[in-house]
């Protein structure tokens, strides 16, 4: 068994194998298919079930699962950061695979404040299956938050079926978008070939206007594509609010900001660095997706968008085995 460093609330620690039991009922190692990472999670008796890896994936603070299981921050902590890195590798071994029929794509942003500083979150889902795609986190809102969001949301769209993109007035999610959506056309002749943009790819833009925080109008316009095709898409996926939106993602990142309490607004619990905030953001996106059952589906994301044919526990989540890369 490999050494797990475990803290206690103490001015010192040793390893797991080394000090008196603490009630775990489980210790999954070697969850990601190496040594390389090992995943704990203490998981007290008293609690009749209810663990902390479902507290954690749906909004408990952290200082709070230090007083109810009686151990340092800085290990439960360290299992966060484990479990998003191989809740990361679970969204791009099992979502961004090209077998999801994305259909109508809506991608938004979220302004947050850490401990190193203001960072801006970008994320993306399908609003059919409400597939929660892919998030970065970047320092700036610019072209590098929202890029790797589009490459992955490519990754995992089936090619050759039609895609809807709805974004806000961000004018990098244009070009962003056009310049990964686009194949080389082969036409024989020598040097490379030129790069064309999808035939069946549509971009509204929804802009909304305010006076102070007062909605005044929303304004559609059309990015690219046609506004006929992308009307079709959108009723094709879309069961409620009959027009091109953002409601969709805009709910998800509601969200969220409830189960992360890293993004709650005036929260007492910023996230230390960015790389623990993205740990956190994967971890939730992927219990989201694979775990949570939806009042409108009648299941999980990953059901609706034909990836899994079960609601997944927490439990099977945590010992899925990635491949390695």
């Amino acid at each position: 068994m490999p050494q797990v460093r475990l803290w206690r609330k103490r001015p010192y620690w040793h390893p797991f194998a080394q000090r008196t039991a603490v009630h775990l009922s489980y210790l999954s190692s070697d969850v990601c298919g190496d040594n390389r990472h090992d995943a704990v999670w203490p998981q007290t008796s008293n609690l009749g079930g209810t663990g902390c890896p479902e507290l954690a994936a749906y909004g408990c603070p952290i200082p709070a699962l230090v007083a109810t299981f009686d151990l340092d921050e800085r290990t439960i902590a360290d299992w966060q950061d484990k479990a998003g890195q191989h809740a990361k590798r679970v969204q791009h071994q099992v979502v961004c695979q090209g077998q999801v029929d994305v259909g109508q794509v809506q991608a938004d942003e979220l302004y947050t404040k850490t401990q190193a500083g203001a960072v801006w979150i970008a994320t993306a889902m399908t609003v059919f299956s409400r597939l929660w795609l892919w998030g970065t986190i970047s320092w700036d809102r610019d072209t590098a938050l929202v890029e790797p969001v589009i490459a992955q949301v490519r990754a995992a769209a089936q090619i050759g079926k039609p895609i809807l993109f709805a974004v806000d007035g961000f004018k990098a999610y244009v070009g962003c978008i056009r310049k990964v959506f686009r194949d080389p056309q082969r036409t024989g002749k020598r040097g490379r070939p030129p790069l064309k943009v999808w035939d069946n790819l549509h971009i509204v833009q929804v802009v909304k206007q305010r006076v102070g925080r007062r909605l005044t109008s929303i304004t559609r316009r059309v990015a690219y594509g046609s506004l006929e095709a992308a009307e079709a898409i959108m009723r094709a996926t879309q069961v409620e609010l009959g027009r091109i939106n953002t409601a969709y993602i805009e709910r998800l990142n509601a969200t969220l900001r409830t189960w992360m309490p890293a993004l709650v607004r005036r929260t007492r619990t910023p996230s230390g660095a960015r790389e623990r905030l993205e740990a956190a953001l994967f971890w939730t996106g992927c219990v989201y997706n694979f775990c949570h059952v939806h009042a409108t589906l009648a299941g999980t994301p990953a059901m609706a968008a034909d990836l899994t044919d079960h609601v997944w526990s927490i439990d099977e989540l945590i010992r899925f085995r990635c491949q390695r890369e």
